[in-house]
């Protein structure tokens, strides 16, 4: 057979399994601002675990580890392709299935966070609306960071433990009594990436 022939046959590793996700492109300037140098970047992204999350929303037993990561910004997607791979011993995991990977890259601790549906933006300052011991509401400005889902890290201007209007927004103004319940927030959506 000559080379216009076509495709013959298709190989592909099952153990360990590839899962290619999406990294945007200011999540990953993010990222690299976190490190001085290419060589402490690599040498972080070497040490970092992949979950795998299934489609039926369970989690994958075993933890993967990033193997390569794009040269370039896909022109189309603004996003950087990631490869992780993830052991497969028992071939539970089939190419071509969809699934989310979640890849924890940095930690902050004692971080502030609440909900985005809490903050109010004037010209590009923040603030919250925050309940005292009387269920007095005072509107308080914020620093904020990086948003996760559907909340977002409060640098400063906000300590633990404060209550933060959450619902009713348009409906309060300073000095107002309220009464206050507790707020469950739902999950925070995550966008499906392939495998």
């Amino acid at each position: 057979m000559g080379p216009a022939s076509g495709e013959l046959t298709t190989v592909s590793t099952i153990n360990p399994i590839k899962a290619y996700f999406n990294v945007s492109e200011q999540s990953y300037i993010n990222f690299t601002r976190l490190f001085e140098t290419e060589s402490a970047r690599s040498e972080h992204i070497a040490h970092l675990e992949a979950e795998l999350i299934l489609a039926d929303g369970t989690s994958y037993p075993r933890k993967g580890a990033i193997h390569a990561v794009d040269r370039s910004v896909g022109l189309t997607t603004g996003a950087l392709r990631v490869e992780a791979r993830f052991p497969n011993p028992n071939n539970a995991l089939r190419p071509g299935q969809f699934a989310r990977v979640r890849v924890k890259t940095d930690s902050k601790l004692d971080s502030v966070l609440v909900l985005n549906r809490a903050l109010s933006e004037l010209q590009g300052s923040y603030q919250v609306a925050v309940v005292d011991p009387d269920n007095k509401v005072h509107f308080q400005p914020v620093r904020v960071g990086e948003r996760i889902g559907n909340q977002c890290i409060v640098e400063s201007g906000l300590e633990p433990g404060q209550r933060v209007v959450v619902e009713g927004l348009q409906k309060i103004r300073e000095g107002i009594i309220v009464t206050t319940t507790n707020f469950i927030a739902a999950p925070s959506p995550q966008q499906p990436s392939s495998k």
